[in-house]
């Protein structure tokens, strides 16, 4: 009888193919923690979990965590620091555009409040012309129609003149008298319908009938046609022998009817007294009671019961 001595093919391809995949079997199992440690870790954190819980403030692992703190707290503060500020940059950003647009409110808010401080001064002051011109409406016993000053000069055909915003639909016209809450503007010399030109007493051109307000003496008031500091007007007394006294106030003696200049306004005081030795008389230096070079608001001498806005005689204002 005759025996088979070669391998079985399919037992030994099985055995090699089994023999090839246990390598891996095991090199995939020394990668993973075995079970047993896992469960012993897992009952090692128990057992410390309940040791310090039980333990309380004494605890025994307190050192062990006091340590752990001791040693990671700085390295955590670090990398607080470090990522902080990147993290915040988003935030930064959002915060930057709120803040620059309320510094934008603010920076309109101020703007807004120095405009309407600026404009107060000016509001006020035209306020203390009204009721100035409301005292000397009083004072004159005559109506007045406030009028603004909105051009000077240059525009004009005389060189010392001034164009108000109220004219002929305001019941101005040609000779009336201007004033101001200090004293004596001007007269009236043309209107418009909606403008009057002034021609104002410093004019070269101009004369007005003036009085020493503590004696009465009559004399001549002229200007110089300049609207600076120094001699702008001057006035010669009718009586040559009476010698003008420094500080002494000249008002208007009047005009009949009024027209141009009404009676009593102030004009000015007089300020410097030179004595001519060829003619044996004195001229005075005045200077006036307005401010020319500051002109705003400003009344024009009407009869009571005139149409518009009007300061009457008593203080109050009609609108007819």
């Amino acid at each position: 009888m005759t025996l088979d001595t070669r391998p079985v093919r399919s037992s030994a391809s099985a055995t090699g193919s089994s023999a090839r995949r246990t390598p891996a079997r095991d090199g995939e199992d020394r990668g993973r923690p075995s079970r047993s440690l896992v469960v012993a870790l897992v009952l090692a954190c128990a057992a410390l979990m309940v040791v310090d819980k039980a333990g309380g403030d004494d605890s025994p692992v307190a050192p062990v965590r006091r340590v752990v703190g001791e040693v990671i707290g700085p390295v955590q503060a670090g990398v607080a620091t470090v990522v902080r500020p990147v993290a915040g940059i988003p935030g930064a950003f959002r915060t930057n555009d709120s803040l620059r647009t309320k510094v934008e409110d603010l920076e309109a808010d101020n703007a807004g409040l120095r405009n309407q401080l600026d404009k107060a001064g000016y509001d006020d002051q035209r306020l203390q012309d009204l009721e100035g011109l409301r005292a000397v409406a009083g004072d004159l016993g005559y109506a007045l129609v406030p009028a603004r000053v909105i051009a000077i000069g240059a525009a004009q055909s005389f060189s010392s003149t001034v164009t108000l915003d109220a004219g002929s639909d305001a019941g101005l016209r040609p000779d009336l008298t201007v004033v101001a809450a200090e004293g004596l503007v001007g007269r009236i010399i043309s209107v418009t319908s909606h403008t009057a030109t002034v021609l104002l007493i410093v004019d070269n051109s101009s004369a007005v009938g003036g009085r020493i307000g503590d004696n009465a003496e009559l004399g001549f008031v002229n200007g110089h046609g300049t609207l600076g500091d120094d001699d702008r007007l001057e006035m010669e007394l009718a009586d040559r022998n009476v010698v003008p006294k420094v500080g002494q106030e000249i008002v208007t003696w009047g005009s009949e009817n009024g027209s141009p200049y009404v009676a009593g306004v102030p004009i000015g005081k007089v300020a410097k007294v030179y004595e001519s030795l060829r003619e044996t008389s004195y001229r005075s230096v005045i200077v006036p009671a307005v401010d020319f070079t500051a002109l705003d608001m400003v009344g024009v001498v009407v009869p009571s019961g005139t149409a518009g806005r009007v300061i009457e005689a008593d203080g109050g204002v009609s609108l007819r």
